[in-house]
């Protein structure tokens, strides 16, 4: 009997490493918001050529995450609050579309999904753990959309998720504010298992607005030392 042929796994290249490590310590908050990224620095760090990383920094380009500017340099994306605000409102309408049509089709898997992510989210906040919080943060959010039966929403919420990411950075390194945060995922995820679409809505929509005032608030005090 002849056995399937198994499908070969292609190594990744050392562009898409190079960009998976840039991509990682943006989205860490490793690399600060407008940090300006040296090709020359960067291969010395990751041990390759500039090509590698001159192609990787215009994938992350395209990704949002770097910004390339002529005789400049390249730098880690910023956004002025304006532009917070409108990704913001870009993110409600795509997560509260989400959350309604994963509810409507059937609640039990995006349930069981989350409570994996809010127990791994106590364990986090428990530990003190930030870092990994972001990490779940983000999963949790991801979630909502993958289990809208939409992959074009799905796909829209990627396009901008690490950004999202990159300056969910900036607050969670607060234990105050991921306490916040985590009673409001378990609650989120207790009133999507209950059926309360309603209560699930507004619960959702408070919680990303109060997101982007908390992050107002700690680029004004930034301002203030600065």
């Amino acid at each position: 009997m002849v056995e399937p042929m198994r499908i070969l796994q292609r190594p990744k290249s050392l562009t898409t490493l190079a960009a998976d490590q840039i991509r990682s310590r943006i989205v860490r908050g490793e690399l600060g918001l407008g940090t300006p990224l040296s090709e020359n620095a960067l291969a010395l760090e990751l041990g390759v050529s500039k090509t590698p990383i001159r192609e990787a920094l215009l994938q992350l380009k395209m990704e949002g995450l770097v910004s390339i500017q002529p005789q400049r340099g390249s730098f880690v994306f910023e956004m002025s609050m304006d532009e917070i605000q409108q990704l913001g409102e870009l993110r409600e309408t795509l997560e509260v579309t989400a959350l309604d049509r994963a509810m409507a089709r059937n609640p039990e898997p995006i349930v069981k999904a989350l409570s994996v992510i809010v127990d791994a989210m106590t364990d986090a906040v428990a530990a003190g753990d930030c870092g990994r919080y972001r990490v779940l943060d983000a999963d949790y959010h991801r979630v909502l959309c993958d289990h809208s039966g939409n992959r074009y929403l799905a796909d829209c919420y990627a396009g901008f998720a690490f950004r999202i990411q990159a300056l969910r950075a900036k607050l969670a390194t607060d234990p105050a504010l991921n306490a916040i945060s985590l009673r409001d995922h378990r609650d989120l995820r207790d009133l999507i298992k209950a059926g309360d679409a309603e209560g699930a809505r507004t619960l959702l929509v408070a919680h990303m607005r109060r997101t982007i005032v908390d992050y107002e608030a700690s680029m004004a005090e930034l301002a203030v030392v600065a």
